[in-house]
């Protein structure tokens, strides 16, 4: 059996770019914990390496792009490459985003070289611009053709030829099988191996009692005789729908209203391979042209009244213009800017149904309430609902995060980090959305600062709120202080600290020092 890889180098750029609207050619780095997991051609070119840290790869590249790690969306933006390939070869077995296997098609195509050259020209007129095939007789060796092959070009290694192909080969291409690789060439370099044909020919018994079985594998694979095997996956089944309007419409209620039939097929499509969505993006064109597009998240699972719902909403917002004042006003009440000619609803995040059954007795009370949000939603507008949400954070504004009902929680601050300098339990019962200024006085009445290092100046006897709220009282008990430096990269103005206090009426307060001044930031009950 012949083996053919196609690789997208630097992948986890690739889609992260094309999420975020960026130019492919741009200079950036995908980062994890701080650290460069994977940059670009670009990047590479100003001195970007993997493994380095995030100030260190900045430094070397100002216009370094930023890009958070997030293999889910990875895996999602390769999905398209294997379809490609799918549609030209059948059995196609996705090792890793960016990385495919798949039984070389040389006898479909004339000669394997032609099928390499029809899969990169497939794969190119896709929309991958960087390309590269690896043909042999195993899956290792046909791996390290492609990674030696240039960009939309490919490397066939002669059959039988594999150990001859990677005779040469630094042993650094064994890095990437992780942690076990990177020692495993830590360990061969401080022996004096420097190639693969270096390791290959030792004997084999010796290399199985010094490395053990993971160094004796590695010697097989280092001498073509790679005995990997992969599996090719299922093809996903096709769950997307779209109804096209012939002639085209431009009222929203006429769309909304043609729609459901539709939303109803697409989720009995769904359940009949036992899913659920929870994340679908609905697609408007209007003569043949994307004309809007949104992905919608729910808490649950999309019902068809949910899906019809979520195309009102912004098929509405579509149709709606910024007035002079910044406030949003209708162009046209019940109107699209341009007749809409189809409706596309794509499933992004399916769950199995059987994560979603219902509760013991069922879930009328729920729906009824979701039901009744939404005619609220629909009279004020989506986003005018919110509910709050959990967050990390350090202060009590900001570890809430308010979210439009019906959508889900994403990009949050994770609540299980230390958070240094945050205010220990209970919680305040009120954050004021406007902290009023207040007044913190020491014994001699002199005000308690902090000094650059977060020291107290004094030891806090009185204090009192502006605007009427609180008069002057003492303190008869304090804790704190809570100092935080955040912002400096970006010229921060200095130490805030944070300070319970109760008053001499039994209320305790939560007061912040800035370099301002002093504020009262939250009450508690």
């Amino acid at each position: 059996m012949r083996v053919m890889v196609v690789w997208c180098p630097d992948w986890s750029v690739v889609a992260a770019l094309d999420e975020a609207e960026r130019s492919p050619r741009s200079p950036a780095a995908v980062l994890s914990a701080n650290i460069v997991e994977v940059c670009n051609g670009p990047a590479r070119a100003e001195g970007v390496r993997r493994g380095q840290r995030r100030r260190d790869a900045q430094s070397r590249c100002p216009d370094l792009v930023l890009l958070p790690a997030n293999p889910d969306r990875d895996a999602r933006a390769f999905e398209p490459v294997l379809s490609v390939v799918e549609e030209l070869r059948p059995g196609v077995a996705a090792l890793r985003p960016g990385l495919l296997a798949v039984r070389a098609p040389g006898s479909w195509y004339g000669t394997e070289s032609d099928a390499a050259a029809t899969t990169c020209q497939a794969l190119v007129e896709s929309g991958v611009w960087d390309v590269r095939i690896g043909i042999a007789d195993d899956l290792f060796t046909a791996e390290q053709a492609a990674r030696t092959a240039g960009v939309q070009a490919w490397e066939v290694v002669p059959a039988g030829g594999s150990a001859a192909f990677l005779r040469g080969l630094p042993v650094q291409v064994l890095q990437g099988d992780g942690a076990p690789g990177r020692d495993l060439v830590s360990l061969l370099q401080r022996l004096g191996l420097r190639t693969l044909g270096d390791l290959a020919d030792l004997p084999g018994d010796a290399v199985e009692h010094r490395l053990g079985t993971y160094g004796a594998g590695v010697r097989r694979r280092a001498r073509g005789e790679d005995p990997t095997l992969f599996a090719a996956r299922t093809p996903p089944p096709e769950l997307e729908a779209d109804v096209v309007f012939e002639p085209p419409l431009d009222s929203v209620e006429a769309i909304t209203f043609s729609v459901r039939t539709t939303a109803e097929a697409f989720l009995d499509r769904l359940a009949h391979h036992q899913l659920v969505a929870t994340g679908v993006r609905v697609q408007a064109e209007s003569d043949g042209v994307l004309c809007s597009s949104r992905t919608w998240l729910h808490p649950r699972h999309f019902s068809a009244r949910d899906l019809v719902d979520r195309v009102h909403w912004q098929l509405q917002s579509a149709g709606s213009t910024s007035g002079p004042s910044g406030m949003r006003a209708r162009k046209s009440v019940g109107r699209v800017q341009a007749p809409i000619d189809r409706v596309r609803f794509l499933p992004e995040v399916v769950e199995p149904a059987a994560a979603h059954g219902e509760a013991l007795w069922g879930a009328a009370s729920d729906d009824l309430v979701e039901r009744g949000v939404a005619r609220v939603q629909g009279m004020v507008g989506f986003d005018a609902v919110r509910r709050p949400v959990l967050q990390g954070g350090r202060s009590p504004a900001a570890r809430q995060e308010l979210v439009p009902w019906g959508e889900r929680a994403v990009d949050l601050r994770p609540v299980d980090r230390p958070w240094p300098g945050r205010v220990p339990g209970p919680a305040p019962v009120r954050v004021f959305a406007s902290p009023p200024v207040a007044e913190v006085v020491d014994d001699a009445g002199r005000d308690v600062r902090l000094t650059d290092r977060g020291i107290v100046t004094g030891e806090p006897r009185r204090f009192r709120v502006g605007a009427g709220v609180l008069p002057w009282q003492p303190v008869t008990a304090w804790a704190g202080p809570w100092p935080t430096d955040e912002g400096w990269w970006a010229g921060g103005t200095g130490i805030t600290a944070r300070f319970q206090v109760v008053g001499a009426d039994g209320r305790a307060w939560l007061l912040v020092r800035a370099p301002e001044g002093w504020t009262l930031e939250a009450a508690y009950d």
